[in-house]
């Protein structure tokens, strides 16, 4: 007797089919997946999720073939689905970019700024504050820190996040949130990082606010680390490991009993 493809079924009454338990037979999975379908259909199940290794990529075709349109894909994986249900919710992909930048600010007022090789939209790079984009897994914290460590040879440590921009429409279509930390120096020795960075300075703070080379964006997140005292990193009991969770209060919060400042390894 044929059997169904072997499955779970997620709280939201989708199947998820178990892909290390998948057919490598093109002919078995299309036959195994048509039975499996009505199953399912008959069951009242909403949606299906059929992740396709790389290793068995001959399979795509046929799921393709059933009606599965692509969800996403990674190195080793596609992602596809199905909706049993008219109106099933599939929720979509990751819809944003995330990045960080630091202000970088001595006790005498310089702030570390950079200046990129290539500029953006055609314009000729400005100085900027050093930053980039979040890897998988990574805290914010330990982006800002790493990023600035990498692009100018400066070791600083995270002391508060001052503001956030997002905006839509960037690449591939997705948007993109901006974070932006203040944070305090422990070196001053400056190693650039001449593959993308062309000139990287300590500038008296005031000077960068008051130069009309300056974007207006970059002006008012330096004002932001300046003027306020920003959200620090904390970690609330109860809710989830500090190394998958990251979050950010008030500083006169972290005192209460409920959230505690965060004692990773960027304190």
């Amino acid at each position: 007797m044929l059997e169904l493809l072997e499955f779970e079924v997620d709280p939201f009454g989708a199947v998820v089919v178990l892909s290390d338990r998948l057919p490598s037979d093109p002919g078995e999975f299309s036959r195994r997946l048509d039975k499996s379908l009505k199953a399912w259909t008959e069951q009242g199940n909403k949606a299906v999720w059929l992740e396709v290794p790389i290793a068995r990529s001959s399979l795509i075709p046929v799921a393709v073939e059933a009606g599965f349109g692509f969800h996403h894909s990674g190195q080793d994986y596609l992602l596809m689905t199905q909706r049993l249900v008219e109106d099933a919710i599939l929720p979509p992909f990751a819809t944003h970019y995330i990045g960080i930048g630091g202000v970088v600010l001595t006790p005498e007022r310089e702030l570390l700024v950079v200046r990129e090789k290539y500029g953006m939209r055609g314009r000729a790079p400005s100085l900027k504050l050093p930053g980039g984009a979040l890897q998988a897994g990574e805290h914010l914290v330990d982006a800002v820190e790493r990023e600035v460590l990498e692009e100018t040879g400066i070791k600083a440590v995270f002391e508060a996040m001052a503001c956030f921009r997002q905006w839509h429409g960037y690449r591939y279509g997705k948007s993109d949130i901006y974070f932006v930390g203040r944070l305090r120096p422990l070196t001053k020795e400056i190693i650039m990082q001449d593959d993308e960075i062309q000139e990287c300075l300590w500038l008296p703070v005031d000077e960068f606010l008051e130069r009309e080379d300056i974007a207006i964006f970059n002006k008012q997140i330096v004002r932001a680390a300046l003027e306020t005292e920003g959200v620090v990193q904390s970690f609330i009991e109860g809710f989830g490991d500090p190394d998958t969770r990251e979050y950010f209060m008030p500083p006169h919060l972290v005192d209460g009993i409920t959230v505690v400042p965060f004692q990773g390894q960027h304190t």
